[in-house]
């Protein structure tokens, strides 16, 4: 469909609250497959409809499987241990932080078809569903930045071989 300009920190989209999809339209259609093209053109990992502009509750991610999950109106209904790891964001470029978060997640969620699943999710994926629903609740990792941020950087530049 379409590249979607992703919203940076500072924006004040990315703070506010999204709200709850009551129905799937054509136009939210056009958003999930926006949502997912844009994500797959800069190499993230997941989106939330916030980071392109649109404050309803819909993240996309890939979850290095066959297709990428969508999730609509997603909640966590368990959630258990901690692991902590490096984290960034699209829409904060070039830096990351050291972030806690759950090692384990089950979420409740509706797919396009407002058809509601659950699923489980571990390491990565759990780490991935939390930033996301954090940005749909207004949340940017960097407020859970143990420490400082730090730039990114291209280890292959510094690898001599």
């Amino acid at each position: 469909m379409a590249i979607r300009s992703i919203r940076t920190i500072g924006d004040p989209i990315l703070t506010k609250r999204s709200k709850e999809v009551t129905k799937i339209t054509s136009r939210t259609k056009i958003l999930i497959s926006d949502m997912l093209d844009t994500m797959y053109d800069v190499g993230g990992m997941g989106l939330s409809a916030c980071q392109v502009g649109v404050l309803k509750r819909i993240f996309v991610v890939d979850n290095l499987e066959e297709q990428a999950l969508i999730l609509i109106n997603p909640r966590i209904i368990a959630q258990s241990g901690e692991i902590t790891d490096n984290e960034g964001c699209l829409s904060v470029p070039g830096k990351h932080g050291t972030v806690t978060r759950p090692a384990y997640v089950k979420v409740m969620a509706y797919d396009e078809e407002m058809k509601p699943f659950e699923i489980e999710a571990t390491q990565m994926l759990a780490r991935a569903m939390c930033h996301e629903i954090d940005h749909l609740d207004g949340r940017i990792y960097v407020d859970l930045v143990e420490g400082e941020l730090h730039d990114n950087y291209d280890l292959a530049e510094d690898d001599p071989y």
